[in-house]
């Protein structure tokens, strides 16, 4: 069973950024795709980016596209969003998810969650 860990979570202005990173607990990480997903208060979670298990593709919500960027390093068993021109509609506990399938990326099960880190972003 893989074990994800997200940080990287954090206060920040409109208009700044963070990188959140998702790590695993071991290599058979490297062979799953990985989505990250967000929940802000009263509202249901969301899918919010994907990336394949070799990189080679990478799915965003419409929402976040061109201010996100998924990227992953399977050497060290991370996955990173790097989040640019932040809103304070960003503002969510963002969560990482691991799945073993292939297909359309924001649409898998994801079998695996981390416990999330909160972003707030305030305007």
């Amino acid at each position: 069973q893989v074990q994800l860990v997200e940080s990287g979570g954090g206060l920040v202005q409109a208009g700044g950024s963070l990188r959140l990173s998702c790590a695993a607990s071991d290599r058979t990480f490297n062979s799953y795709t990985i989505g990250w997903f967000r929940q802000a208060p009263g509202k249901e979670r969301e899918f919010t980016a994907a990336i394949s298990w070799n990189g080679a593709i990478t799915d965003y919500a419409d929402s976040v596209k061109g201010r996100f960027t998924i990227s992953r390093d399977n050497a060290k068993n991370t996955v990173y969003l790097q989040m640019n021109s932040l809103k304070p509609e960003d503002t969510a506990v963002y969560y990482c998810a691991a799945d073993p399938r292939v297909g359309r990326l924001r649409t898998l099960q994801y079998d695996y969650w981390g416990q999330g880190t909160q972003v707030t972003v305030s305007s």
